[in-house]
């Protein structure tokens, strides 16, 4: 479906286990169906938006709009590259990165989840790897940023074996409640120490232009 109007389509990055790729609306239905089915405990929140609250309906239709919305508000100077992660052929998980004046701050931010019944099973650390190598060996990145809740243990030893670095804490509310969120930072010196040599990225040339470069 790749667009010489809308080049992103045509983007890949891929590991020996996994494509992540901007997606097309059936990829997003696929996506929707996925997070209806669940995407964490009920009785847990990791989310600081609680999008997946209202029940499957609701989640599914959720999972379309922000991604039906990020595509449509899309500017080189503010971007937010939504990927379905793939993995034999069956959509398991999102991962996204953003980034504000990327061209000057060099700064991306990442965010991903998973379906449930895919968790556990180390796809998690494979698609923030393979969202690293595209945000610093692709874009040239200098720093990668993301925080989690002090709860969220799968999501911080993810952000762990990367190499994260703490940044700094905020109490922000969840779900009515105040909660701390841990801020973590990621400096291209500490990826380039653990960089991979498996991981390709295609379709990136054809693109720059849509990340400010």
């Amino acid at each position: 479906m790749g667009s010489s109007s809308w080049p992103l389509f045509d983007l890949r990055i891929t590991t020996p286990r996994l494509e992540l790729r901007p997606p097309t609306d059936d990829d997003l239905f696929a996506l929707a169906r996925l997070a209806a089915d669940g995407v964490h405990d009920p009785d847990y929140m990791p989310f600081s938006i609680p999008w997946t609250a209202g029940g499957p309906e609701a989640t599914a239709r959720s999972t379309l709009q922000f991604n039906w919305r990020i595509r449509a508000e899309w500017k080189p100077e503010a971007w937010h590259l939504s990927l379905v992660t793939v993995v034999a052929g069956a959509v398991v998980g999102m991962q996204g990165i953003s980034a504000n004046d990327f061209a000057l701050t060099r700064t991306v931010e990442t965010g991903s989840w998973l379906g449930l019944r895919h968790q556990g099973q180390g796809i998690g650390k494979e698609m923030r790897a393979a969202v690293l190598h595209f945000a610093f060996d692709g874009l040239g990145a200098e720093v990668a940023q993301s925080g989690a809740w002090e709860d969220n243990k799968p999501s911080l030893g993810v952000s762990a074996a990367m190499g994260y670095e703490p940044n700094g804490e905020h109490i922000g509310v969840r779900q009515g409640r105040g909660d701390r969120l841990v801020h973590l930072r990621l400096p291209r010196s500490t990826w380039e120490a653990r960089r991979r040599d498996d991981i390709r990225i295609e379709g990136l040339d054809a693109c720059k232009a849509e990340f400010g470069l």
